[in-house]
């Protein structure tokens, strides 16, 4: 009843008299008023008027389900949400999801993380309240050497809806992070489970973890952008990664997590839809490229059997990184067997 109270208080341009809200939910007086205190006491500005009812002035940041589930207006991605205040990883929780049968979609979010992973099993920074972390469990008919492809159709969905959000011109860094301005604001790691008979995708699970809201209380204290810029990160990332909030310059303006996670469902069920529908990515390479970072850059190739420098052309519609050699040769790279770093500026 929470989620669709807040979506119709959202969606109404005036108030909605509790009278109303009894017949739409089939619950009492008493149920109502209680509902609204509950969502006043979690941060919802809600103007209640005699005679006229109630009305929404403002949400907080939130991730609880009911937050999202009032938001997302998909088919079928981000329909069911699972929320935890903090969690060790919620592409283990999807994994557990998916093992007592949640279906395809089903997205598993939390505030916090203590063992966020990146590639290479390498840490993730999982500060409470500030960032996006969440997985997306997929249960696809496709064959199995095509689930690496969904990394890149959710680094376009991250790109595609931090754009939209924000209005910041994110990036993507093949093939699993998104950046702003250079520096990373997104990883992207996807896990597949294997029937052990049959061989067959049983599940996939596609997790996320955005900075979102990172340095926003440290510029509440301080006053200082640039503060909060140098405090937001451990010293060693501070080069690295940044956050949508430090990136935007609004030094008083929280990015609404639940908004972001809204058009990142949207934009991965399209995209989603359109690699299904080829089983490559040959319907959203041009998207994906105009995305790129790193497109007609020079780019250092960091292969096992001998690091080369070349020139990044985009991917292919197998999602491989083209890359033309010094001498003029075009080789691929693929997703997990090499890494590739820019030669000047970012670098993972």
């Amino acid at each position: 009843m929470k989620a669709e109270m807040i979506r119709l208080l959202r969606e109404s341009e005036d108030h909605i008299s509790g009278q109303e809200l009894c017949d739409r939910f089939q619950v009492s007086r008493t149920a109502v008023w209680k509902a609204i205190n509950q969502l006043k006491e979690e941060g919802y500005v809600i103007e209640a008027k005699q005679n006229r009812g109630y009305r929404l002035l403002a949400s907080p940041d939130s991730m609880e389900a009911h937050e999202l589930m009032s938001r997302i207006d998909t088919e079928w991605a981000g329909r069911e949400v699972s929320y935890k205040r903090e969690t060790g990883s919620t592409n283990i929780d999807c994994k557990q999801l998916a093992a007592q049968g949640a279906p395809h979609g089903t997205l598993a979010v939390a505030e916090a993380q203590s063992g966020g992973r990146g590639r290479r099993g390498r840490n993730w920074q999982s500060p409470a309240g500030t960032s996006v972390y969440m997985s997306l469990l997929c249960r696809p008919d496709f064959p199995p050497d095509k689930a690496p492809m969904l990394t890149l159709v959710m680094g376009l969905s991250v790109a595609e809806a931090i754009g939209k959000c924000t209005g910041l011109d994110a990036r993507i860094k093949w093939p699993n992070d998104v950046v702003v301005n250079g520096k990373k604001v997104c990883g992207i790691l996807t896990e597949m489970e294997m029937g052990l008979e049959t061989k067959e995708i049983q599940y996939l699970v596609v997790g996320v973890g955005i900075n979102a809201n990172n340095g926003f209380e440290k510029m509440q204290e301080s006053g200082s952008l640039e503060q909060a810029r140098r405090e937001a990160f451990p010293e060693e990332l501070q080069r690295k990664a940044t956050s949508l909030f430090l990136e935007s310059g609004e030094k008083n303006k929280r990015i609404l997590r639940a908004v972001l996670v809204q058009h990142v469902m949207e934009a991965f069920e399209q995209n989603y839809g359109l690699f299904c529908r080829t089983l490559d990515l040959s319907l959203l390479m041009e998207r994906y490229n105009g995305y790129l970072v790193n497109r007609d850059a020079a780019v250092k190739v960091l292969d096992p059997g001998g690091e080369y420098v070349g020139v990044a052309k985009g991917i292919d519609k197998d999602g491989d990184l083209l890359v033309e050699t010094e001498e003029g040769s075009v080789e691929k790279v693929y997703s997990g067997e090499v890494s590739v770093r820019g030669v000047y500026g970012y670098a993972e």
